[in-house]
């Protein structure tokens, strides 16, 4: 196609004949239609200019040309340069003007350098209109290209929430028993110093891993405000004792010395305990992780306009002044240190500002520079002191039960039991679906702890076969997988309720003595 070829409707062949030679030796490529009804054909497949005489606009087929032009895309109005006798305009040929919306008249006869001269302005007009059309298919086709990527972005997420559900899950299934052992290894070991020393480190390190998958989870659970905050009156002196329980082995590891300053009274907020300790423990690594071998961090807790601050300052590598507006970005990590294996995954202090934001607080991080240390600091609206400290409670005594144990992960299932054997129930731990619902009528449970992502049958259809043999056995699910939807079918299913590997005793025991 010639975007820019002169189509010529001449009242006679010689006319035609003189124009094409005129614009020709001008550089135009010119075609010379015979009638109106070959200018239209012609139209169509591609113009830059159109030169008409008042003859052509009399011919009983010009109407042809006018059908075509008023198809034009949007961006296209081809110019037409009409050469006229000036007494020759009838009112046929008038109305015929009116709806044609490009036109340049001139004169009949005209001279050869007016009509050269009108038909080059008429070309570069119509060029301006071929840059129009090609910026809009490029914003054509980049609009298409970002439905395609905002389809493929969508996929991506989608696909990403299902790897890190199945993440946790993989993840959740050897923290369970390494869990169990450690509360077994509780009660059998002596009371002396070192070895419940051994035995503390154990479940410190295994709540910290399921903090760490948690926060995995959180990122995309927290965009997707899926979320809920179980609030009440938290102490945060009581948070800044549990988070550095958290982080003290590291820092013990790297021989920091950690001062902790606060007032005498306390300073009280509307908060999830779990989750401000989530916040403080990340920060805390943060500046650990930073902070050289013998170096110093310190704790502040003080109250401020209404405000609780807590801040943690550290005399570590710092942070550039670039990195400083990205710090809480996700995925972001800084070059602060030569040792790559004390970087976190780069969602950590992401997941710190989503929270403390939803708490109705704020987190910023301040420092002078790479070698002059950082500071971050938290403020969270303070309540009235009605809280009740402490979120320590004894493991609660429970009726012996008949406990059906159903995991294919056998030290899961075995751990579990013995567990709570020791705890005075009755569990038989199985590990196959079938054998579970074959052991049913046997042993007839009282409650059934029961995994979903089992071999050959998933917990929900052991749930619903259970349930359609007419057990009243509570069924519990423990299980790796979380998310919300998990939840809801397992709730479809017939479970009574659900637990998330690994899972704390005393949440447990409560599920298994709620008769």
């Amino acid at each position: 196609m010639d975007d820019r070829r002169v189509l010529i409707l001449p009242p006679s062949r010689r006319d035609g004949a003189v124009t094409r030679a005129l614009l020709e030796r001008a550089g135009c490529a010119c075609v010379v239609s015979p009638s109106a009804t070959a200018l239209a054909a012609e139209v169509e497949g591609g113009a830059g200019a159109i030169v008409l005489t008042d003859a052509a606009l009399a011919a009983p087929d010009i109407a042809r040309v006018v059908e075509v032009l008023s198809r034009q895309p949007q961006w296209s109005d081809v110019p037409i340069v009409l050469l006229c006798r000036p007494d020759a305009q009838s009112p046929a040929i008038s109305r015929m003007l009116s709806t044609l919306t490009n036109v340049t008249l001139l004169d009949r006869p005209t001279s050869a350098r007016t009509l050269l001269s009108a038909v080059q302005t008429a070309l570069r007009g119509r060029d301006r209109q071929y840059q129009t059309r090609d910026q809009l298919e490029a914003l054509r086709r980049t609009e298409e290209a970002l439905r395609v990527r905002e389809r493929q972005l969508s996929t991506a997420d989608r696909r990403k929430d299902e790897f890190l559900a199945m993440l946790a899950h993989e993840l959740r299934n050897p923290m369970a028993p390494i869990r169990n052992a450690g509360e077994v290894l509780a009660r059998i070991l002596p009371d002396e110093e070192r070895m419940q020393s051994a035995v503390a480190i154990v479940r410190r390190q295994i709540t910290h891993l399921s903090r760490l998958v948690d926060d995995l989870l959180d990122v995309s659970r927290i965009t997707q405000g899926r979320i809920e905050l179980q609030r009440k009156p938290v102490d945060l002196a009581t948070v800044v004792s549990q988070a550095m329980e958290s982080v003290e082995p590291l820092m013990r590891s790297k021989r920091h010395k950690v001062v902790v300053n606060g007032p005498s009274y306390e300073l009280c907020v509307n908060g999830d305990s779990a989750r401000l300790v989530q916040c403080v423990s990340n920060i805390l690594t943060n500046s650990a992780k930073y902070t050289d071998d013998g170096g110093q961090i310190r704790v502040d807790l003080r109250e401020e306009s209404k405000l609780a601050v807590l801040a943690v300052t550290d005399n570590g590598v710092g942070i550039s002044q670039e990195l400083l507006p990205q710090i809480f970005d996700l995925f972001v990590q800084s070059d602060r240190s030569l040792d790559r294996s004390l970087g976190g995954m780069g969602i950590g202090l992401s997941v710190v500002k989503q929270l403390i934001e939803m708490h109705g607080g704020t987190v910023e991080a301040d420092s002078a520079g790479p070698g002059n240390g950082a500071t971050f600091e938290i403020r969270l609206p303070l309540i009235e002191n009605t809280a009740q400290t402490g979120d320590e409670h004894p493991v609660p005594a429970t009726p012996a039960r008949r406990v059906l144990i159903v995991d294919d992960n056998a030290d899961a299932a075995n751990s579990l039991s013995l567990l709570l054997e020791m705890e005075g129930h009755d569990a038989e731990p199985v590990y196959d679906p079938h054998d579970a619902l074959a052991r049913l009528p046997h042993f007839d449970p009282e409650v059934i702890l029961l995994d979903i992502g089992l071999p050959g049958m998933d917990g929900y259809e052991v749930a619903r076969r259970v349930r359609a043999q007419g057990s009243a056995a509570r069924i519990v699910a423990l299980t790796g997988y979380g998310q919300s939807d998990d939840i809801q079918r397992a709730t479809d299913a017939g479970f009574d309720s659900h637990l998330i590997k690994p899972v704390d005793l005393r949440l447990l025991l409560q599920e298994i003595g709620a008769m």
